[in-house]
């Protein structure tokens, strides 16, 4: 099996060492995402509802790349500076999964930057047609 390395045209660049997502056979692991504006590179401020929007339009585009769709997700990981921000991230997510409910893991995490309230990792299963 070969392991495809997914790099999305106009997303936000790795803020680290690893790729965005990688396809390993039938699946595609996507790289925790956070609220970074694809057009400035740079996390963008707000609320966690904005933040949350973002970071999800962030995973979907990823998922275009790969060939995937947010349908496709089956296992998803969410982890919020404060979990009292629970419903408001909940909210948001089921607008983005709507009836497609994937597994989930929801955390209270630090993270190293002050102004990041969410960040958000999937797999998704989506067979190579």
């Amino acid at each position: 099996m070969s392991i495809e390395r997914i790099v999305p045209a106009g997303g936000a660049s790795p803020r680290g060492h690893y790729t965005p997502a990688l396809r390993a056979g039938d699946f595609v692991y996507v790289s925790g995402q956070g609220p970074i504006d694809p057009v400035t590179d740079k996390l963008a401020a707000g609320d966690v509802e904005f933040q949350t929007r973002l970071t999800l339009s962030n995973i979907r585009r990823i998922l275009d790349a790969a060939g995937a769709a947010i349908t496709d997700v089956v296992k998803c990981s969410v982890f919020l500076r404060d979990i009292a921000d629970f419903p408001k991230m909940n909210r948001v997510y089921a607008e983005f999964f709507g009836e497609h409910k994937p597994a989930r893991t929801t955390i209270e995490a630090k993270f190293h930057q002050v102004e990041m309230l969410v960040e958000i990792d999937c797999v998704a299963y989506r067979p190579r047609g």
